[in-house]
């Protein structure tokens, strides 16, 4: 897998901050497939019980750091000792429901989170570049029937979306102000942002997330609770978006600030899939199981659709998604099987992830990608 993204993280250090969530986990995984050398920072309390990192087995493969994307000088001494090259910056409190709980936790985590991670590099001089996180929520929601472009208005009605609109206002800030491409020859650094819709995949134990509750419903034998059965999500496996963030991160290394910009990746199925039918669909695929519909009132915060266009992806970096929605649910019940599994026999769960992983980019290399 070395030669994968044209080799440029065979040796490389990277930092992937949230690096024990979800999308993290999954990242490093992959990282350490391509021969990466990653520093992971994150918080010392796992995000969820059980979590993918841990269940995945992470921890001796990497350097597994701990602690506060809040505190500047944590994560300043981070990238002054490891001296990354590229940083991806994951670290986030993502969920929309905890951030009517808790706003200001939000917005200091990722507004100035993200600040904190800038103004390190700005203190620093090995990082080379910056793929920063955010999500598909950042633009203000007009109940588009089509897809979000970049270039669309950033805005937010809730803490979530607003705290990540923030983030992607300071990334271009810093970009302006510090790390403008007309004198790349002289700071050497390219900064990214990438937004990506409803990531689903093995390993997310998450609550108030549709896939999580429908797997943990599953396992136990229980109705899945769905609050908002219509509405409309460009549900991805966690693999699409990743392959775009790695192929992004590839090219800011070797072609610079060319593609310093805002990125959207997303899935094959523009229109989105409603929560009703990706439920139905991951029973079928289960083998057994019901839903529910219920209101809890609070769901009202989110949004009843959201699209977004990846066409500047396909066009630039060359990249398309590699699953249909529902062959991206097959993986992810595979994984369930065998994490349910583990819990009588004795499965390798890092290998299983690793198989995901090389089963996708086989698909991808039949696909003619060109990062493989």
């Amino acid at each position: 897998m070395n030669n994968l993204f044209s080799g440029v993280y065979q040796g490389r250090t990277v930092l992937v901050t949230g690096h024990s969530g979800f999308k993290g986990s999954w990242l490093t995984t992959w990282l350490l497939e391509l021969g990466a050398n990653v520093i992971g920072f994150s918080l010392e309390k796992a995000p969820t019980m059980p979590s993918n990192f841990v269940v995945s087995d992470l921890s001796p493969y990497i350097t597994d750091l701990r602690g506060d994307i809040r505190d500047y000088e944590d994560i300043k001494q981070v990238v002054k000792k490891y001296r990354p090259q590229i940083i991806f910056h994951l670290a986030a409190q993502p969920i929309v429901l905890h951030s009517i709980t808790y706003p200001k936790l939000t917005f200091d985590t990722n507004a100035g989170g993200t600040v904190n991670v800038l103004e390190a590099i700005r203190e620093t001089s090995t990082v080379r570049a910056l793929v920063s996180i955010t999500t598909d929520k950042v633009y203000e929601n007009m109940e588009w029937l089509w897809g979000y472009r970049e270039s669309d208005r950033l805005g937010g009605h809730d803490p979530y979306s607003a705290s990540k609109a923030m983030a992607e206002m300071a990334i271009a800030a810093y970009r302006h102000s510090f790390f403008h491409p007309d004198n790349y020859d002289k700071h050497g650094l390219a900064l990214a942002s990438v937004r990506a819709g409803n990531v689903i995949g093995g390993g997310d134990f998450a609550d108030f997330r549709l896939v999580p509750d429908c797997m943990k419903a599953l396992m136990s034998g229980e109705p899945i609770g769905i609050r908002n059965p219509l509405s409309i999500r460009p549900w991805q496996h966690v693999l699409e978006p990743l392959s775009g963030y790695l192929w992004l991160g590839t090219k800011l290394l070797e072609e610079g600030p060319e593609y310093g910009e805002a990125w959207n990746f997303g899935p094959r199925e523009q229109r989105g899939i409603p929560a009703q039918q990706l439920a139905e669909k991951l029973v079928d695929l289960w083998g057994s199981g019901s839903w529910v519909h219920t209101d809890p009132g609070f769901a009202k915060v989110e949004t009843g659709q959201l699209r977004l266009s990846w066409e500047k992806a396909a066009d630039r970096l060359g990249w398309q998604p590699v699953f249909t929605w529902d062959e991206a649910l097959a993986e992810i019940v595979s994984w369930f099987k065998a994490y349910q599994q583990s819990a009588t026999e004795a499965v390798d769960m890092h290998e299983i992830g690793r198989r995901h992983i090389v089963d996708y980019t086989k698909r991808a290399k039949e696909l003619g990608l060109p990062w493989t």
